[in-house]
């Protein structure tokens, strides 16, 4: 079962070398959308949406929302973004993490660089 649940919250930023207009200061309200992949229970629920919103606030959005994001990433691109997320709901059975800085552009991440490093060891 894929078990998903949006998120928004609004925050500045500015790319670093980059030419065009995100060079500039400016703000977005982000799109967050988490996916996991859980069997269904006993109880007939995979994972239950009020346990996934409050992990979600507590380890993203309350560390992100109206924040200017250059102080938490050296490179604030949505894909970098994705991947802070990633880390820190890795607690969760994530299948997907996928992140819009506007209603027509966003980025998906299904943990491929993690699969990677494992791979590795």
């Amino acid at each position: 079962m894929l078990v998903t649940k949006e998120f928004e919250f609004d925050a500045a930023h500015k790319l670093i070398n980059y030419r065009g207009k995100c060079e500039n200061l400016h703000g977005h309200r982000w799109k967050v959308q988490v996916t996991l992949q859980a069997q269904v229970g006993e109880n007939g629920i995979a994972f239950d949406f009020a346990r996934l919103e409050e992990i979600v606030r507590e380890k993203v959005i309350e560390k992100l929302d109206h924040t200017y994001l250059n102080d938490i990433f050296p490179q604030p691109s949505t894909e970098n973004i994705a991947l802070w997320i990633w880390k820190n709901l890795k607690q969760l059975p994530l299948y997907e993490i996928k992140v819009w800085e506007s209603p027509t552009s966003s980025v998906t991440y299904r943990g491929e660089e993690e699969k990677r490093e494992e791979g590795k060891r």
